[in-house]
């Protein structure tokens, strides 16, 4: 019985949804192309002003008729913003409103409550959030043995809860441990529309801050140290 009411109830949920796609009018055809595609460039502002993430492509193309071009609605956007304390900047593979940087210490200087802002991270915790930037899917063993020290869960933890890593695939190492990767919000937050937009980690061994070889060879040591108990 429970269940009955439960599917009737996703049903007319469907329903409903079905109806308000029927009366949402996408196309405007009715309204002169000026001000048609007006209307899509202010549609396309509001739903990126009123989200707390990027916004992708599909989303926008919910709202504004089929043979319309985001990307030119996102350039003429771009261009009527231009004079403006914010823009539209392309992130974790959607578009989201920002404040412009120069104006970084002007909102510090006003204590005034911003949205959407990074959760604080101590030093080795962004350090840890840097590595598993650079070498993911990686471990928590993996990365202590990257930083000589040990990793806690604690630490894996705080990154979690802030959104900034996930679980990626188990390791095919023993025990098969979990591994753990970037997210979309760890793009958003930093500014970043893909893992390519990372700094150079070439740069980052030149400053003495990520090594590479040292990555390496801790993997290696790990893999040696796993074939040695499998022939013991």
């Amino acid at each position: 019985m429970i269940m009955a009411g439960w599917n009737a109830a996703k049903q007319s949920r469907r329903k409903a949804n079905a109806a308000d796609e029927r009366l949402f009018d996408r196309e405007l055809e009715n309204l002169p192309p000026a001000l048609r595609w007006r209307e899509w460039m202010l549609r396309v502002e509001a739903v990126i002003f009123a989200s707390a993430e990027p916004v992708s492509r599909e989303t926008l193309a919910r709202v504004v008729g089929k043979d319309c071009s985001i990307d030119l609605l996102i350039a003429d956007l771009r261009e009527e913003l231009s004079s403006r304390p914010y823009e539209l900047v392309s992130v974790a593979g959607g578009w989201q409103h920002r404040t412009r940087p120069r104006f970084a210490e002007t909102i510090r200087a006003s204590s005034a409550p911003t949205r959407g802002g990074a959760a604080a991270l101590s030093e080795f915790e962004a350090m840890v959030l840097m590595a598993v930037g650079y070498f993911q899917p990686v471990t928590r063993s993996e990365l202590s043995k990257v930083f000589g020290r040990e990793v806690s869960r604690d630490t894996i933890g705080a990154l979690r809860g802030a959104g900034f890593i996930a679980s990626g695939p188990r390791s095919p190492t023993p025990g098969a441990p979990y591994t753990y990767v970037t997210t979309a919000h760890f793009l958003s937050v930093f500014g970043m529309e893909t893992l390519r937009d990372l700094p150079d980690i070439e740069a980052l061994e030149d400053a003495g801050l990520l090594s590479r070889n040292e990555m390496a060879a801790a993997l290696f040591a790990e893999a040696s140290d796993d074939a040695h108990d499998d022939v013991a």
